[in-house]
């Protein structure tokens, strides 16, 4: 019998081949018949599409085909500087008109109102915009019509622009920001990608003169450079119609400059770079091959290639993975990618990151993996497995298909516009995939290995740290590529199993008790060995399970000696597999399964956490059942994260970030013995014996569990797996509580200056005001909505009005356990001669906030926020997810519009205003300002 059916197997892939060779490889692909693309007489172009997810929302984009590159020297950074003022001032939307107009409709600065520049191209959306009013709609619509062609650049919003993005350059002008400036005009040698790195220079950004930015927005703001991208659930035809009738108004421009282009030059010669900086944290060699996409994209060749790159880097990174699992690994990281770069190329590339002072070691390491695939190529087991793996993945994202985002069309828009990628249908590319696949045969992927691996149009670039560390030289580096192609190397050997995830007879457990929970529509279990499940159909997202679980306990448990061993359990033993298979023998087992299981342990609680498809439940109840009764505990994996971790320390330990992080760390638990900075000396105290021991303890016990289950599979599937897998689980009856061990922020005011040895000169002003008060669910969602007016008020008087900072950063934090606390962090960066003058007006909002209520208008810019982000979460797994969660947990029906809706329509100005004076008024205050130490 097995016979026929191998027979059988293989006569229909013979016959899907067959028919499939019939297929012109370099035919074009057809159009997704639900994009409506069309194009004005003015040389506009648009894309319409109808779309439900999320229902009674759309998204608008105008696409400009500009980006950095087209600037002159004179206006090098004004690209991105223009996109900052089309939200200035507008023909029909003056000064700051399009983001008021547009927050009294819920729809968010920054959140849903948006844009990006880069290298080619800069992008605007309005996103998530309410359909059931459509005098919005054609307000959207009018906002990017007067984005492409009636921008007012007036002289005063200008001049406070400049200093916004100052402080924009200043936030971004890191360690990566300096290496980048080293780096890039050796990457692109020759070519203009070598001159811009879109934020610009600071002397054009603070100097250039009016006209100046006026000629690149007349020049380079056109119809024919730009495309309209709509979706969302609206009518197609009617705003087609609009689109036309608008956006046909705009003029075309007389003559224009052509739109070049830009080439990166072709070398045989291989060209090294070493670009450094005291702030870096780690050091990076990158061999990298960039060469020009040749190939069409609108055939059916390029959709077939762009799976076996995907197999590619699948298949590789997953050999990669294995060196990681020494004790000592030679690398603390590394990678091999083939895939697109900038505009017209793509990149081959070689990378890792190395242990200080071994960046030899870590490079011909890596070579040497990439030798043994130009060698070898890849094995059959490993093409089935990459093809089995993305033929499941395609397979659950079909059945997601009338999920997919509006913002994901959009991309597909965007490629479509910008770089000619193609725009199938999904049921077009499902079927293709489906039947190319499996005549991809693993000569065509290693041919196309040998054809990446070439030493033209080479770079390698090293990057790291520029005081106390060895970096290699060209010298050395070309002696190692040349070792290496010379050495004697073995083909790779795929360690394959069949074995089972469980080989044991389970016994389970009944259920003894059934409650209906009708409030969340849902039903809960008690098993026989004490166990608590709680279920809940929710078909919305059609191929997803989730799975979460409750136990109180925690990290609190542990006393002195074992509490750095217990902060770190779960993060570990998530990375030693499970039962009697290591990492990367559990993933090959797990080949055509989306199923995945894991554990964590936090301060108070412990969890264990999953998800699948409706298919694939069983296997992740069945890693569930590991999770707690065959975990495993792997040595050599617990040395290498450990040697991993400790390699990157001794720079990592000398840069800004951690000094601040330490400093805030520590300050805000009052240095409370059990508040650990992260060191030599924590490391050392993270045992393996005691990490065992610690998960065994918290990981146990299903009676102390509650678990949760959410997603589309029927009750009666669900109900007798619980019992054979939850049902298996041991049980010890126990009951555990956390411990309060009293860490608070010290009690008052408590300021703090840190001098900090800085490359960019930047202050960095943190904070936080935080109060005990008693928990409820109207000072929950009041601390929300007064952290969503502080927002409006920062930027308006700080970012705008100040021109001080590129944006304060505002998160409001409630806790219920082990005591109940409501806190609002604040957090800016800016020039250090303003920190004291920006600060002092953030203490002045929070003033003004207690002694005058806030206006209905802003209210209700915030509130109608809140209740649209919450309408559009509704359904989701993940939102059913919490509601149960806190149900059970935290004793409230989140979903219950009782708790939420009607709460956030009774708050008024006033009832924010006494909230605000109950959180501000004596609260214990933590005030840092890091500055750079004087030169």
């Amino acid at each position: 019998m097995k016979k026929t059916i191998a027979l059988l197997s293989f006569s229909c892939l013979l016959f899907i081949q067959a028919v499939f060779a019939q297929t012109n490889l370099d035919a074009p692909l057809p159009h997704d018949p639900e994009m409506v693309v069309g194009k004005l007489p003015n040389g506009m172009t648009y894309y319409l599409r109808h779309n439900k997810e999320p229902k009674e929302r759309a998204s608008f984009y105008i696409i400009q085909n500009v980006g950095a590159l087209l600037e002159n020297d004179d206006q090098n950074g004004l690209a991105h500087f223009l996109e900052h003022m089309a939200f200035q001032g507008t023909k029909n939307f003056p000064g700051k008109k399009i983001i008021t107009t547009l927050e009294k409709h819920g729809v968010a600065f920054g959140r849903n109102l948006n844009a990006y520049t880069a290298f080619n191209e800069t992008v605007y959306n309005i996103s998530a915009v309410p359909t059931t009013n459509p005098k919005l709609l054609d307000t959207c619509l009018l906002i990017l019509h007067d984005w492409s062609n009636y921008l007012t650049l007036s002289d005063k919003e200008i001049d406070a622009e400049r200093g916004v993005i100052t402080e924009e350059w200043r936030t971004r002008r890191n360690s990566r920001a300096r290496i980048n400036e080293q780096l890039f005009p050796v990457l692109f040698k020759g070519s203009k990608y070598a001159e811009r790195d879109v934020i610009g220079s600071l002397d054009v950004i603070q100097n250039f003169k009016y006209q100046t930015i006026k000629d690149f927005y007349n020049q380079w703001y056109r119809s024919d450079l730009q495309a309209i991208a709509i979706v969302g659930d609206f009518d197609v035809k009617e705003m087609e119609e609009k689109v036309k009738a608008l956006f046909s108004k705009i003029p075309a421009v007389e003559n224009p400059s052509p739109r070049p282009s830009f080439e990166i030059p072709a070398h045989d010669e291989m060209y090294y770079v070493l670009a450094t900086d005291k702030e870096a944290t780690s050091s990076s060699i990158q061999v990298s091959t960039i060469a020009p996409n040749k190939e069409s994209k609108n055939t059916h060749l390029h959709l077939k290639n762009s799976l076996i790159h995907a197999f590619f880097n699948n298949m590789i990174n997953a050999r990669l993975s294995e060196i990681l699992q020494q004790a000592n690994p030679p690398y603390v990281n590394g990678y091999i990618y083939f895939g697109a770069f900038v505009r017209g190329y793509s990149t081959y590339a070689v990378a890792t990151t190395a242990k200080p002072n071994e960046e030899a070691i870590a490079l011909e390491t890596i070579v040497t993996e990439n030798e043994r695939i130009k060698r070898f190529g890849f094995t059959a087991s490993e093409l089935e497995r990459a093809k089995t793996n993305m033929l499941v993945s395609l397979e659950s994202s079909y059945k997601q298909k009338d999920k997919a985002n509006s913002e994901g069309h959009i991309r597909r828009m965007q490629n479509h516009f910008l770089e000619q990628e193609p725009m199938v249908s999904t049921d077009y590319y499902h079927k293709f995939a489906n039947e190319i696949i499996p005549t991809i045969t693993l000569e065509e992927v290693n041919a196309k290995v040998k054809e990446w691996n070439t030493e033209e149009n080479r770079t390698v670039a090293i990057t790291g740290p520029s005081e106390n560390a060895k970096h290699l030289t060209e010298e050395e580096v070309v002696s190692i590529l040349g070792k290496v192609s010379q050495a004697e190397i073995t083909p790779y050997v795929d360690a394959v199993s069949d074995a089972a995830l469980i080989n044991e007879e389970l016994i389970g457990s009944k259920i003894t008790k059934t409650k209906q929970v009708p409030e969340l529509k849902a039903v809960e279990w008690t098993l026989a060995n004490g166990a608590k499940v709680v279920f809940r159909k929710a078909n919305y997202d059609k191929d997803r399970v989730a799975l979460s679980s409750y136990s109180e306990g925690g990290c609190s448990l542990y006393d002195m000696n074992m509490i750095i061993s217990a902060q770190n359990a779960s993060s570990l033993v998530n990375d030693f597999g499970l039962g009697d298979f290591d990492a990367i023998t559990l993933n090959k087992v797990l080949t055509g399964k989306i199923a995945n299981c894991s554990v964590s342990i936090d301060d108070l609680s412990e969890s264990v956490n999953g998800s699948s498809t409706p298919k694939d439940f069983e296997t992740m109840l069945q890693l569930l059942y590991l999770r707690f009764e065959h975990p495993r505990f792997d040595k050599d994996i617990f040395e290498s994260n450990i040697n991993r971790n400790r390699s990157m320390l001794p720079n990592y330990l000398k840069t800004p970030q951690k000094i601040m992080q330490d400093s805030i760390q520590l300050t805000m638990t009052n240095y409370h013995p059990r508040s650990f900075v992260y060191n030599e000396e924590y490391l050392n105290k993270i045992d393996f014996k005691q990490i065992e021991e610690i998960y065994r303890d918290r990981i146990k016990d299903a009676s102390d569990f509650t678990f949760f289950i959410v997603g589309n599979i029927d009750e009666d599937t669900v109900r007798p797996l619980v019992e054979k897998y939850i049902g298996s689980l041991k049980s010890e009856n126990r009951k555990e509580s956390g411990i309060d061990h009293q860490i608070k922020v010290p009690e008052g005011k408590t300021v703090k200056v840190i001098e900090l040895d800085l490359e960019t000169p930047k202050a960095t002003v943190v904070i936080n005001l935080s109060k005990e008060m008693k928990s409820s669910i109207h000072r929950n969602l009041s601390n929300f909505v007064l952290k969503g007016i502080l927002d409006l008020r920062f930027t308006e008087n700080i970012r705008e009005k100040e021109g001080g900072t590129y944006g304060v950063n505002v998160q409001a934090s409630a806790m219920r356990v082990p005591y109940s606390k409501y806190s609002m962090n604040i957090k800016f960066d800016c020039d250090p001669d303003k920190a004291e003058r920006l600060k002092s007006l953030v203490y002045k909002e929070l003033k003004q906030i207690t002694e005058q209520a806030p206006t209905q208008e802003e209210m209700d810019k915030v509130t109608l926020s809140l209740l649209k982000n919450r309408e559009q979460s509704k359904n989701h797994n993940s939102f059913w997810m919490d509601a149960i969660y806190n149900y059970y947990v935290k004793g409230i029906n989140s979903a219950d519009s009782k708790n939420f809706e009607e709460v956030v329509e009774k708050l008024s100005p006033k009832t924010i205003q006494k909230f605000a004076k109950s959180l501000f008024d004596d609260a214990n205050i933590v005030d840092f300002t890091f500055m750079p130490k004087e030169k």
